[in-house]
């Protein structure tokens, strides 16, 4: 495990908006309190180690289902804390999965598997201003960024702001990203797994600073967890639309998200006549509902809304609501073993699938195919599933796109539609 000094955190906009109860309402100025790091060369249980160090620096996660005397008495007064920023890559939600086979390295090793950035509200200088220059996140947002330097990247000349985004190249061709969906059905047609999502990457070389960019991606049309989080060295953003997993007031919540076409007429009207998408989207709806039983009261595990469609940019999607009252005494690492990695980004089984996925996929997912989110002071959380994100190393952006292969997938129309994906990202990354 690793300890690493302040570096930033980008807003998160309207973060389940519809989530209510979010906790105390903020009017302070925050700074940065602490910061943990793990990798998985670090070794344990990075769900047990996250709950550890948010609990030992004042964030009571240790039963998320029965208001404890620290989250009852939250305040916003100055000095007291906030809540915490947190970073799931998809090896660490893997890791928090006891037997998961190990993936391939990711081609971003500079960002972390497990971040976690706690924040205290600000003390007020003699006027009666606020000193730090990070805002209070309102509920549902991350914290503001500090001003991040070139140097963070460690490549490039101090002043030098001109912005270049070189050409991508794939970690696969799309011949061999088709070859991989043939090899899912070929897997499921011995019934070794049902489903499996399968996800490429890319990067391209720069020049300049990513971060502006990279900040952008929280202004894409449906970006539910849009935002932006920095290290030494690194820096991920992300434009996503999916809850990995919401608590709030005992209440825990998975919108899971798996169905794509144009955002057009004839797009919505073949979302909603597929056969094959509907049988792909309720399959994980089922994998997810199993995921919220193991945490669950018994008997409160509910679909509250199936197969809804939603925008994100140009792309309708599918996306369902699963809900459940939380058992006593579940604590964060309770709740990440039972979510962790999200269903809708690995298959069912998800054992077999991630199994799959180490065979077939190239490189790791990196941060994408992770979490992102915020927990509050009150002990609520609001974690998105990082899907449409980006991360930057010292000299290259990296992202990731893909989708779920069942039976019925044509490897073809499959390359197509993770393009599809991408393809807004790619549009706004390249623009100064």
């Amino acid at each position: 495990m690793s300890n690493h000094g302040p570096v930033g955190v980008g807003t998160l906009p309207a973060l389940s908006a519809g989530l209510a109860g979010r906790g105390h309402s903020c009017t302070l100025r925050i700074r940065e309190r602490s910061r943990w790091e793990w990798r998985s060369t670090d070794g344990g249980d990075p769900a047990q180690h996250l709950e550890d160090f948010l609990v030992a620096d004042g964030l009571d996660v240790r039963s998320l289902s029965t208001p404890s005397l620290s989250r009852s008495v939250a305040k916003s007064d100055p000095g007291t804390l906030c809540g915490a920023a947190v970073l799931i890559s998809a090896a660490g939600g893997a890791a928090m999965l006891r037997g998961a086979p190990v993936a391939r390295a990711t081609p971003a090793p500079a960002v972390p598997d497990v971040v976690a950035v706690v924040y205290e509200h600000a003390v007020a200088d003699g006027t009666g201003a606020n000193t730090d220059r990070h805002r209070v996140p309102t509920p549902g947002h991350l914290p503001s960024s500090a001003p991040i330097t070139r140097k963070s990247f460690g490549s490039r000349p101090p002043g030098e702001t001109a912005w270049h985004l070189g050409e991508w190249t794939p970690s696969w061709t799309a011949a061999e990203h088709a070859a991989a969906v043939s090899a899912v059905r070929s897997a499921i047609g011995r019934g070794d797994v049902y489903q499996v999502n399968v996800v490429g990457h890319a990067s391209a070389p720069y020049v300049g600073d990513p971060l502006p960019s990279l900040a952008r991606l929280s202004g894409l049309p449906g970006a539910r967890y849009g935002g932006l989080l920095t290290g030494a060295g690194w820096a991920v953003g992300c434009a996503s639309p999916e809850t990995l997993v919401a608590v709030s007031g005992g209440r825990v919540v998975i919108r899971p998200i798996k169905g794509t076409r144009p955002a057009t007429a004839l797009g919505r009207h073949e979302l909603l006549s597929s056969a094959k998408e509907r049988a792909e989207h309720i399959m994980i709806v089922d994998l997810e509902r199993n995921d919220l039983a193991r945490v669950a009261r018994t008997g409160s595990v509910r679909v509250e809304e199936l197969f809804a469609l939603r925008r994100w940019v140009d792309l309708w999607q599918a996306e369902s609501v699963v809900s459940a009252t939380l058992a006593d005494g579940i604590g964060l690492a309770d709740l990440l073993r039972a979510t962790c990695p999200g269903g809708s980004v690995t298959g069912a089984p998800k054992l077999a699938a991630l199994g799959e996925i180490a065979a077939l996929e190239p490189v790791g997912r990196g941060p994408s195919m992770g979490a992102l989110g915020w927990i509050d002071a009150s002990g609520d959380l609001d974690l998105g599933l990082t899907i449409r994100t980006a991360a930057a190393d010292a000299d290259r952006l990296h992202l990731w796109a893909g989708g779920g292969i069942t039976w019925d997938s044509d490897p073809v129309a499959e390359v197509e539609e993770a393009a599809a994906k991408a393809a807004p990202i790619r549009r706004l990354l390249a623009s100064s």
